[in-house]
Formats: structure tokens, sequence, C-alpha cells
């Protein structure tokens, strides 16, 4: 099977860093995420990924180019933004399977990907979680304090899709999948999600999030 990696955004979040390198190659643990994000898709049985970039894409290309990581590398360059929905529509158009994974650019996570690939047009999904520590309470008194933990039942879209090809003809050239297939089929009741439990799960938007990550990684990988 193959994958689409959404790797073309510039960060600004993570600026000053993304101003001299693409996010991609942020290093967590001394690897870029990017070759985070390869090797976990070759784990799960991925042969050829598609890296939707634009950003320094160049940079992201050198580095690759000297790495031998045991998948076949395309690259899905787009001259200006096309937003994830467009990105994957063009990329996609190298991949004459029936169906094909895609994940966000900035997300390192143990996520069985086996589990996604059997049901087809979905989402991985996780338990949201909070960001800051929560009061239990009675009666207005505080009487226990937890730090940040699962919202059970409450569910987020964990960024890893499982699509089947003809879905490609209805994303828009440019714009957001999360705006505009994956609403519309959710009213046609076109999509489904596959729920994972106590895994591991990181999207790097922050410095915080890179920390964060950093001290998590082995679990991750294990």
């Amino acid at each position: 099977m193959k994958a689409i990696i959404l790797a073309g955004g510039r960060g600004k979040r993570l600026r000053p860093i993304t101003d001299y390198v693409p996010k991609p190659l942020i290093p967590i643990n001394n690897m870029p995420i990017i070759e985070w994000q390869i090797k976990y898709l070759k784990k799960h049985g991925i042969s050829e990924v598609i890296i939707c970039s634009g950003y320094k894409s160049e940079m992201i290309e050198n580095y690759l180019a000297n790495k031998k990581l045991g998948v076949k590398i395309i690259f899905s360059i787009e001259s200006k933004p096309l937003g994830t929905g467009g990105a994957i529509k063009k990329a996609a158009k190298k991949i004459k399977d029936n169906s094909f994974i895609v994940i966000n650019g900035d997300i390192i996570t143990n996520i069985d990907l086996k589990k996604l690939i059997g049901k087809e047009n979905s989402i991985a999904s996780i338990q949201l979680r909070t960001k800051f520590g929560i009061l239990q309470t009675e009666e207005n008194k505080i009487i226990k304090f937890d730090e940040k933990k699962e919202i059970i039942d409450l569910w987020m879209n964990a960024g890893i899709y499982h699509l089947k090809k003809e879905t490609i003809k209805e994303l828009p050239d440019a714009g957001d999948v999360e705006k505009t297939l994956f609403p519309d089929y959710a009213k046609k009741e076109k999509l489904s999600t596959v729920k994972f439990r106590n895994v591991k799960w990181h999207s790097i938007d922050s410095y915080k999030d890179i920390e964060e990550c950093s001290l998590a990684i082995e679990k991750i990988i294990k």
C-alpha cells in the first residue's frame, strides 16, 4: 500500500526555527519528523510514500536523498499552497491502487495502521485530551487534581486517513479536506472512524509539543 504525507506547510507556530528549516526536518531526539513518519509507515507495510511538499521542499529532498529507509519516496511539489484537500488530490494522481493512507506531516504516533487499513474511507480517531489540569469538585470544593487526561467518549481527528481511490475526483483543487470532502461525506454517511484508545500520539505544533514528544518518543517506537 502507498501513503501520502502532507508536509507542505510553513509551520508558522514554530518560528523562528521554520524560517530556516521546514517543519518536517525539525528533529525529535536527533531524528527529523519526516524520518520518524517514514519509518512508522514502513513498519506498517507501506512500500511507497508520496510527500506533498512546498515550503523549502529542496531541503527535504536533499535530506532524504542521502537516506536509505527501505521505501520508495516520491515528491508532489506545490508551487503554491493547495490546502490538504488539493495536496491529496494532486499527489493521489500518482496512485493506481484502490485505496491509500494519508497522514498529516507533523504527527508522531504508534497507532496501528493495519486496523485503519481494514476500513475504507475512514479516519483514525483518539479520545480528546485536555491541555490543562482538571479539577474534581463537590459543591464548589476542590477534592482532587488530575493532570492532563483523556476525555471519555469525546473523539478527535488523529490526522490519519484511509481513502478510496474514487474520492480523488471529489476533492477540491485547492482547499482543506477537513472543510470540504469530510463534512460532505459525513452528511452522506460515507465516512467511518476507527477509534484508538491509550495510544501515543503527538502533533508537533509548538515548542512544548517538541519537548513532550521527545520525552515520550522511546515508548512510541517500541
